[in-house]
């Protein structure tokens, strides 16, 4: 954290500049008499606005660069929670279908057990009759008896020792189905619970990159004003330059006319540029990657939603999810396992399609935080950030750690 006295310092630093884009950009007028053109003192105050914009312009950029550093750790941070959520949003579905499966194994033994039940007091009435007591306790209890109950009325005595063995074992499987059940149920609750926190810290990490970025955007806006004031005093500086030296030597060539009778003559240079040329190698591709980069390229700007899978909005893992899922591989929604999703694609082989992941390798697979699909020539699509939209960019990040084609 900052402290107090530098917050107030960069406060200050702001009001400065904030003012100092009220202030205008007129030069005195007034030339000394008798002297062509603008005189040396304008000249010189003109100069001296110039350094003073330039100044204010690089305090202002200095500021923004820091602001865009800060943007870009938050980002970071915020992409480590929102795949984190991702990953507690795939373990709590997973956590959600083995508590169902208990409690449906729970269920069949309970059935088994009453089948049981029910195939030994038939049993019991075949073999005794309605009026023995073992009959009568039999059917005093019914269906609801157990082996407790069969055991305190000395019936399974009177059972052969296989029905009496199936009931018990019958009765034992009932009983670790309803463990295993209650187990899973209270797993699947935790995981949800793990869940709920991870959303919390999620939507914490929103909002303060939201507001990094409104900061950002208005330190933009900041020094753009700046840019061009800093602009107007350079050229006014560079205009009264010009002025009196061509004012000079005006004045110089007319007295050398005066002097010889003969006529003075002036030239400008013309200069011009050469635009910068690139050449590309061709691209390998395959038929899944040309399908999935095919589909994801008609998802370009739409925006960067937290957690969002289309069709509207997308955050990364949720782009190439889907981009996968249209040339017919699944892929879950979270870097963690997109990583493991395929072999490692050394980058001198990428291929159309490929993955490209962004972050650090670890054993923690939440620390690969990003991720973007390559469409050839050096470039990825992929969904940024907040306040952004899908859109194309170069892949070469200084936190690139890896490419895998998924299969």
């Amino acid at each position: 954290m900052r402290s107090v006295g530098s917050r107030r310092a960069r406060a200050a630093m702001m009001a400065g500049l904030v003012c100092a884009l009220t202030v205008g950009t007129a030069i005195p007028v007034g030339a000394v008499p008798g002297e062509p053109g603008p005189s040396a003192d304008e000249v010189a105050r003109a100069r001296t606005e110039a350094r003073e914009r330039d100044a204010l312009l690089g305090t202002a950029t200095a500021r923004l660069a820091e602001a865009r550093a800060e943007l870009e750790q938050l980002t970071v941070h915020a992409e480590k929670l929102i795949e984190a959520y991702n990953g507690e949003l795939v373990k709590t579905a997973r956590a959600e279908e083995l508590s169902r499966q208990a409690g449906e194994r729970a269920l069949a033994a309970g059935r088994l057990v009453e089948e049981a039940r029910e195939a030994v007091v038939a049993t019991a009435v075949q073999s005794y009759g309605a009026l023995d007591p073992t009959m009568a306790t039999i059917t005093r209890f019914g269906n609801g008896m157990d082996p407790a109950h069969l055991r305190g009325a000395g019936i399974l005595a009177h059972l052969s020792q296989g029905q009496a063995e199936t009931l018990k074992r019958l009765r034992g499987a009932e009983e670790v189905a309803v463990i295993l059940r209650e187990q899973a149920q209270v797993a699947y609750a935790a995981q949800r619970a793990a869940a709920g926190r991870m959303a919390v810290a999620k939507a914490a990490a929103e909002r303060a990159v939201a507001r990094q970025i409104t900061e950002t955007r208005r330190l933009r806006a900041v020094q753009a004003t700046l840019e061009r004031q800093a602009d107007a005093a350079r050229g006014t500086a560079e205009r009264l330059a010009r002025e009196r030296r061509e004012a000079l030597e005006r004045a110089r060539l007319a007295r050398l006319r005066d002097a010889r009778g003969g006529r003075g003559s002036a030239w400008n240079p013309i200069t011009a540029g050469l635009a910068p040329r690139w050449a590309f190698s061709p691209e390998i591709s395959s038929d899944r990657g040309d399908a999935a980069v095919d589909w994801a390229l008609m998802q370009l700007g739409k925006p960067y939603v937290w957690a969002a899978d289309g069709p509207d909005s997308y955050d990364c893992s949720g782009l190439t999810m889907r981009a996968w899922e249209r040339a017919g591989v699944r892929l879950d929604h979270w870097t963690g396992t997109q990583w493991t999703s395929g072999p490692r694609i050394p980058f001198d082989q990428l291929r159309r399609g490929d993955l490209l992941f962004f972050g650090r390798i670890t054993q923690n697979p939440g620390d690969i935080h990003h991720v973007g699909m390559y469409v050839g020539r050096g470039l990825m699509i992929h969904a940024p950030q907040t306040g952004d939209v899908v859109r194309i960019a170069p892949i070469w990040r200084s936190d690139l750690v890896g490419a895998i084609r998924p299969a």
